[in-house]
């Protein structure tokens, strides 16, 4: 009871500090320098995906990455060869910088469509992972709808949810690295088709000591102080996610030195697996890879559209 009963004052005195934090500007990833500031990653998919991933040299070549005419950065996947022997071409980019806490400003114009066999992510991560530990922001597979949100540490690691909206459905309160922590959102135009239907918009990410919380805002209605450059997460109401520490893990031994990550991968540890129980998709037949091989042309909105990737800083208090 002692313990409950310091930990919640700890807890409290945190997310006090949370909601006065200034935010400054740090670093800004954009057309100007996004390809020479991320890393191609063309290695095997940890996530056993039917996926090759390309360097860039490669994916300029073959029109997979690159800054298009209006400014944004487009990330795409092979949309012409059929049956492909290592797998559908695409796309993993990994920033050099690494990062512990701060605000995650990311404006996104597309993103992959709910599309069979499709696995995307918008993530971080640690070092010799999962020691120091994942945040998934933006992931989902086949035809999804709406964005899972999820964290993954090294050992069981109990995270709570913390005031977010009444529509997130918590999954789990336990971390791992197999499974994680997840919470699922209820809104059906943050992630996917029904994303790109609305043009997109911002998905910010506050990462502190006392909580790792996820907002989603609409194009047509992202935050001033957002778009003046001066982000004020104490004003945006409730989170879609929210992870605040238990008694058994704290975050700030859990996370540290991200990368920031964007991938589209197939079929694998997810998308394959659960390819049976989606009606829709396993009506194109039992095999996910099968699928994947066959019909390169219904991955043509199997793409990234970004504008910018802020981090910010805060302030110390």
């Amino acid at each position: 009871m002692v313990r409950s009963t310091i930990l919640t004052a700890i807890a409290a005195t945190l997310l006090g500090q949370v909601a006065n934090a200034t935010y400054n500007l740090d670093t800004v990833f954009d057309a100007s320098n996004f390809f020479q500031e991320f890393t191609h990653f063309n290695q095997p998919d940890p996530t056993q995906g039917f996926v090759e991933y390309v360097d860039l040299p490669t994916a300029q070549n073959a029109g997979l990455s690159a800054i298009r005419q209006d400014g944004t950065i487009y990330m795409g996947v092979d949309t012409t060869t059929y049956n492909p022997p290592n797998g559908r071409r695409s796309v993993r980019v990994e920033s050099q910088k690494t990062f512990t806490k701060g605000l995650f400003i990311a404006d996104i114009a597309h993103m992959p469509s709910n599309t069979c066999g499709v696995w995307p992510a918008f993530w971080t991560f640690g070092p010799n992972w999962p020691v120091s530990g994942e945040i998934d922001i933006i992931e989902g597979v086949n035809t999804q709808t709406e964005n899972s949100i999820t964290l993954h540490t090294k050992n069981k690691c109990q995270m709570l949810g913390h005031s977010t909206l009444a529509s997130t459905f918590v999954v789990s309160e336990e971390c791992n690295a197999l499974t994680g922590c997840g919470q699922q959102s209820g809104d059906n135009q943050n992630y996917g088709d029904g994303f790109n239907a609305i043009g997109g918009g911002v998905y910010a990410m506050e990462w502190t000591d006392a909580r790792i919380a996820i907002w989603f805002f609409p194009r047509h209605s992202i935050p001033n102080d957002i778009t003046s450059g001066n982000p004020a997460p104490s004003g945006w109401g409730q989170p879609s996610g929210s992870f605040s520490p238990g008694q058994t893990c704290d975050i700030t031994s859990a996370f540290k030195d991200h990368k920031i990550v964007f991938d589209t991968t197939f079929c694998g540890n997810w998308a394959g697996e659960v390819w049976a129980s989606n009606a829709e998709c396993s009506a194109h037949g039992p095999s996910c890879k099968d699928y994947v091989a066959s019909n390169p042309k219904d991955f043509a909105e199997a793409y990234w559209s970004i504008n910018s990737v802020k981090v910010y800083k805060a302030q110390p208090i």
